[in-house]
């Protein structure tokens, strides 16, 4: 009742201190250190064994819980967890925040050599132990399927990509699969040499066509616009139909010495 009444007895006062507590908040606000990118690590250690032709209750019962009986030893793990399927064991490991990720990884590694005298004598590869750093991993993951085929689910997904990442407060947009593009130029060197051209001399050629250049600019009204000339190739016809130099008075294109293949990237 003391704090009640003194405060509205001198609410002028009482007034004063909440708004510079509330200027003070936003000013510590705005000056708090932000990272686009923070750098969060999540100690995980994942074992994975392979026991092929094995079922998942056979997994479970022979290579799991073998492990995890002596995984149970070790100092600092904040959780075990584990899945068995058809011929392959998976047991995660998560540390508490703050553990030494090289000295967990070594840990569990000791233990799991101490389970291998357990496990079944026909496995073809020891288990394995590795660290998975999962704040590296994506948020939010998206599928594209459809009937038009992967090339096109590819422009689908490059198209989606320039859009998701002009949505507020993404970081990063990564594409991953589907088919890219290629268009390959396999030079002839028998041919090259018959009409007096080098490698190099074919190169640089090649390169000084393949791409856009300014043409200035125009002014119309109050405006000013660049003018961009477009010199990038987008069909094998204009690969073909560039002209190299000139041989005996004709022409040598560049058919005449290279095969030219529209593909796609390995």
């Amino acid at each position: 009742m003391i704090i009640s009444d003194t405060a509205v007895k001198k609410s002028t006062t009482v007034s004063v201190l909440a708004v510079l507590l509330i200027v003070f908040g936003v000013y510590c606000y705005q000056v708090l250190p932000r990272e686009s990118d923070p750098d969060i690590t999540i100690p995980n250690v994942f074992v994975s064994t392979s026991y092929r032709g094995v079922s998942p209750t056979d997994i479970e019962t022979t290579v799991t819980i073998e492990i995890e009986k002596k995984l149970k030893g070790l100092d600092g793990p904040k959780k075990i967890q584990s899945v068995s399927s058809e011929g392959l064991s998976i047991i995660n490991i998560e540390f508490v925040t703050g553990t030494d990720i090289d000295k967990a990884l070594q840990d569990v590694k000791d233990k799991v050599d101490e389970a291998k005298g357990d496990l079944p004598s026909d496995l073809e590869d020891d288990p394995s132990v590795f660290e998975v750093n999962l704040s590296e991993m994506p948020i939010v993951v998206f599928s594209l399927s459809g009937t038009c085929g992967l090339p096109c689910l590819k422009d689908i997904a490059d198209d989606l990509k320039d859009e998701i990442e002009g949505v507020a407060g993404v970081w990063e947009v990564e594409v991953t699969g589907g088919l890219e593009r290629e268009i390959r130029v396999e030079v002839l060197p028998e041919k090259l040499a018959y009409y007096g051209l080098s490698i190099g001399t074919f190169q640089q050629i090649v390169q000084s066509e393949n791409q856009n250049t300014s043409g200035g600019t125009i002014q119309l009204g109050n405006g000013r616009y660049q003018l961009r000339v477009p010199g990038e190739f987008e069909t094998p016809e204009e690969i073909y139909g560039l002209v190299l130099t000139i041989h005996n008075g004709e022409p040598v294109y560049l058919k005449d010495v290279a095969r030219v293949i529209d593909g796609f990237k390995e």
